[in-house]
């Protein structure tokens, strides 16, 4: 999914506060002493609340547009802004078979790698599947194409030339 801006009004609170609040998401709140704090607080909590109902399998809402949200009385109005987010890919438990030797070979890996067995897993599908993009985009050198996919991992990198070099193909 690509990444969605959802309207937020930023208001003054009592004793030199503030708030920002989204008229999509009722429960979606923040607070803080400056603007900076409130709004930063205010992109963690959508992305909670959307997480919230990706999880759920509920379809985010549109965003309003600004022109349409009404402000309540009493409300001190600063302005209206936009954060951005992007919805989560959520995570869903899926059971498969392998043989015990094949487990005990990724589990032998995944920790030289400092990953768990569920995070290998799914680096090994990504790479396989970046393999296979790669019949698509021969121009794309694979080992680079996984190192994007999972920038910093220990052994993840580019592999060394026969000049001691790493490949930087693209």
């Amino acid at each position: 999914m690509t990444r969605r801006f959802y309207p937020a009004v930023l208001e003054r609170g009592p004793k030199r506060t503030f708030g920002v609040w989204f008229p999509d998401f009722p429960d979606c709140v923040a607070g803080g002493t400056s603007q900076e704090e409130t709004l930063e607080r205010a992109q963690t909590e959508l992305a909670r609340a959307i997480y919230t109902l990706a999880e759920q399998d509920t379809p985010l809402p549109d965003p309003t547009p600004m022109e349409k949200i009404e402000i309540p009385k009493g409300c001190d109005f600063i302005a209206f802004i936009a954060i951005g987010v992007e919805p989560p890919d959520v995570s869903e438990r899926v059971n498969v078979y392998l043989p015990r030797q094949l487990i005990e070979r990724a589990d032998k890996r995944a920790a030289g790698l400092g990953m768990n067995r569920s995070s290998f897993f799914g680096l090994a599908v990504s790479s396989t599947l970046a393999r296979f993009d790669l019949k698509a985009n021969p121009g794309l050198d694979s080992a680079i194409a996984i190192a994007r996919l999972f920038p910093g991992k220990k052994g993840l990198r580019p592999a060394k030339a026969a000049t001691g070099k790493r490949s930087t193909k693209s």
